[in-house]
């Protein structure tokens, strides 16, 4: 059975730091392009920062600088830290594993088959 969690999120207040894990089961994530994904209310779903199989970063949202995407293979895990959060960072964050090797560009990530059920993260101001 293919399982995908998110877990980390929580209620910061704007300048904190969260750490998001995500682990997998019945997949792996080696040899594959992972990636985080978050969506706020009222909002459509937009890609976060990917990480292809060779370990390339492409962040995709307003994030660069502050958040640091990293996977460790050998635990099949993913991680997101995130640093000096900002209230429009509120969203829930979702972890998705695509079918290549390579991030592929910007968007909602329609075409990756392997998503978790999203944890919530709230940044107060």
């Amino acid at each position: 059975q293919v399982q995908v969690v998110e877990s980390g999120g929580g209620v910061v207040q704007a300048g904190g730091s969260l750490r998001l894990s995500c682990t997998a089961s019945g997949l792996t994530f080696a040899g594959y392009a992972v990636g985080w994904f978050r969506q706020a209310p009222g909002k459509e779903r937009e890609g976060v920062s990917c990480m292809s199989a060779f370990g390339r970063i492409t962040d995709y949202a307003a994030v660069k600088g502050r958040f640091i995407i990293s996977r460790d293979n050998a635990k099949n895990r993913l991680y997101l830290q995130m640093n000096s959060l900002k209230p429009e960072d509120t969203a829930m964050y979702y972890c998705a594993k695509y079918s290549g090797d390579f991030c592929v560009a910007a968007g909602p990530g329609n075409d990756y088959p392997y998503w978790g059920q999203g944890t919530q993260v709230t940044v107060s101001s």
